[in-house]
């Protein structure tokens, strides 16, 4: 039966106590400087010494690549602004003029930018936390889930043997989120692009879930791309084309009259777990911050006040904001679910539509990076792939690669206790209301007459 903890169990005999010899000769015997992600080199290295390394018997060669880099290596300040951008605006910017509509024009324009602030705590948090660890364990960098998992092993005893589970909760909770995003990127391409066909020539043989099929060798192709620093260029080209997309949707919002038919101020009470359930899935990005710090050339510029992150989500939460007031004050109620389906049917319009497909099309082996990074070396573990050749290895991994696309096909001190707390209460609440969203859309997608 499979063993859901073995990612962790090399961690089971730690003790605190390991801790207090770091200043010892012997400690510095043991203690080997791991080096931070590799963000030039394939996601996972071809050839891996099967006998791991030791960092003072306390972390394993799990937590980091041994694959030692150099600064020319690394991303650049402005290709990890790129990646952030890309790892937050996706299909979310053009869902909150609808979401706003469930909130009401005062209440879901205020609230967008509150939901930013929190998100950004949520993630200067993470990034603390981890080099905070990190630098108590002697490495470089942690990931998500190992971040987690020393956080628990080296607080309270209570907590101790909860370490694994953590681990285990992160990865899996990781996954399930960037599988979500992916599929909901596929219907999105796929749909933008039955869309546009019918629009352009008036009927289509061939139906959203016939694109579906059209682009999945595409996007398994794609999705062969096994590192960051390939996959820059075309986070940039993304940000272009949706940048590009952004001004000419406003150019159509700020064209003509606005719809009177809309709340000025707050809607019913009733919708306003579809509006939190919409707006907490477009900040989407926290599963990218750590792989992204960690494969800088400069992981000191990724925090602080104007910071690589901050600047990114400070452009989010704008952009978000923006979209969703002058989304909602334009269409009103009669807004669709994504803006580019309220735009008029006019050949720019369309021309928008495939700006944006074309954009999230090459965002979405982004959105993989994460699971691939859990899953694939949890696999080289359990089965003992070491064992065979790199070409056989590198067969098994684009398999991986090409097997995920298609699951994605297929179909998220007092004070500092009690703002912990409401975070995390928080994100249970989002968490039930954006199932509770879901459930009602398939619900009345249902009962409407076919």
């Amino acid at each position: 039966m499979w063993e859901p903890f073995e990612m962790s169990t090399a961690l089971s005999g730690f003790r605190p106590d390991d801790l207090e010899e770091s200043g010892t000769e012997e400690s510095d015997e043991n203690n080997v400087v791991l080096p931070s992600y590799d963000e030039g080199a394939p996601l996972v290295p071809r050839d891996r010494d099967p006998q791991p390394s030791r960092l003072g018997n306390v972390v394993e060669s799990e937590l980091q690549s041994e694959q030692q880099t150099t600064h020319a290596q690394r991303t650049s300040n402005f290709a990890t602004l790129m990646h952030l951008l890309k790892g937050n605006i996706g299909t979310g910017i053009l869902a909150m003029p609808n979401a706003v509509s469930n909130a009401g024009l005062l209440v879901g324009t205020v609230g967008i930018p509150i939901l930013g602030i929190i998100c950004v705590h949520c993630m200067h948090l993470l990034v603390i936390s981890s080099k905070t660890l990190a630098r108590k364990l002697g490495c470089t960098s942690l990931d998500y889930s190992s971040t987690a998992e020393q956080a628990f092993r080296l607080g309270p005893a209570r907590v101790q043997r909860f370490a694994s589970f953590a681990r285990f909760c992160v990865n899996t909770m990781l996954m399930l989120t960037q599988f979500g995003f992916c599929c909901v990127y596929f219907l999105f391409v796929s749909t933008s692009l039955y869309e546009v066909v019918k629009n352009l020539s008036g009927s289509t043989p061939i139906s959203a879930h016939g694109y579906m099929g059209i682009l999945l060798p595409l996007m398994m192709l794609f999705n062969f791309i096994r590192s960051l620093r390939t996959l820059s260029p075309f986070s940039s080209i993304a940000n272009v084309l949706q940048s590009s997309g952004l001004i000419m949707v406003f150019y159509y919002l700020f064209r003509g009259s606005h719809s009177g038919n809309l709340s000025p101020y707050v809607a019913p009470i009733k919708k306003l777990p579809l509006y939190f359930g919409t707006a907490m899935y477009a900040f989407e990005g926290i599963g990218v911050v750590l792989p992204l710090e960690n494969a800088m050339a400069t992981p000191d510029d990724f925090g602080g006040l104007n910071g690589v992150l901050n600047t990114g989500m400070v452009i989010v939460a704008c952009l978000y904001t923006a979209v969703g007031f002058y989304g909602y004050l334009k269409y009103g109620d009669d807004v669709k679910p994504s803006i580019t389906f309220s735009l008029p049917l006019e050949s720019v319009s369309e021309l928008i539509r495939l700006m944006f497909a074309l954009a999230i099309f090459l965002s979405y082996a982004l959105q993989l990076y994460v699971p691939i990074s859990i899953i694939w070396p949890f696999l080289k573990k359990k089965f003992s792939l070491e064992r065979f050749s790199s070409r056989d290895q590198l067969i098994f991994e684009l398999l991986l690669r090409a097997f995920l696309v298609l699951i994605t096909c297929k179909r998220k001190l007092r004070l500092i206790i009690v703002k912990d707390a409401f975070i995390m209460v928080f994100g249970i609440f989002g968490s039930i209301i954006g199932t509770y969203t879901v459930i009602k859309e398939i619900v009345e997608a249902m009962s409407k007459p076919s």
